[in-house]
């Protein structure tokens, strides 16, 4: 799981409206921190800061595109304000991992996890292996972007 977060670092956040909607975004720059913790960086997403400042509850999506395996990681959210002890301690690390885009963080998001689990698509049920999966979506992936 650790690896599939690591090759693609784009997780699905869903956390909750204050009217108790569901509210999926997407988010770029998530890291693995250790065995128990995830986080990612704050850029530009008032709605989910301000959902998860409400409610700390999270759930998190990671998919592979080409072995259409994914992670679902659920846990709970802390916000780390730019200044704060942890903004600093942390912020190098996402310089070095992301480059500039890194200069425009906000805050961090760590979470908590309560559990994670592995998710794959049907066709392994029926037999299909990695490579094939990977194959095939190559293929499908290079039509769309020759």
């Amino acid at each position: 799981m650790k690896d599939l977060i690591a090759a693609f670092p784009l997780g699905f956040v869903a956390s909750v409206t204050s009217d108790g909607a569901p509210a999926v975004s997407p988010k770029g720059t998530f890291l693995v921190l250790d065995d128990h913790r995830i986080a990612y960086s704050d850029i530009r997403s008032p709605g989910t800061r301000r959902n998860l400042m409400a409610n700390p509850a999270v759930e998190v999506n990671f998919i592979d595109p080409f072995k259409r395996k994914a992670v679902r990681v659920a846990g709970t959210s802390v916000l780390h304000p730019k200044g704060s002890d942890w903004f600093k301690a942390q912020h190098p690390i996402w310089l070095d991992v992301f480059g500039g885009l890194a200069k425009r963080i906000q805050s961090f998001v760590e979470i908590n996890i309560h559990s994670a689990s592995e998710i794959w698509t049907p066709p392994y049920d029926d037999g299909a292996t990695e490579a094939e999966m990977i194959a095939t979506y190559k293929a499908k992936f290079g039509a769309i972007y020759p």
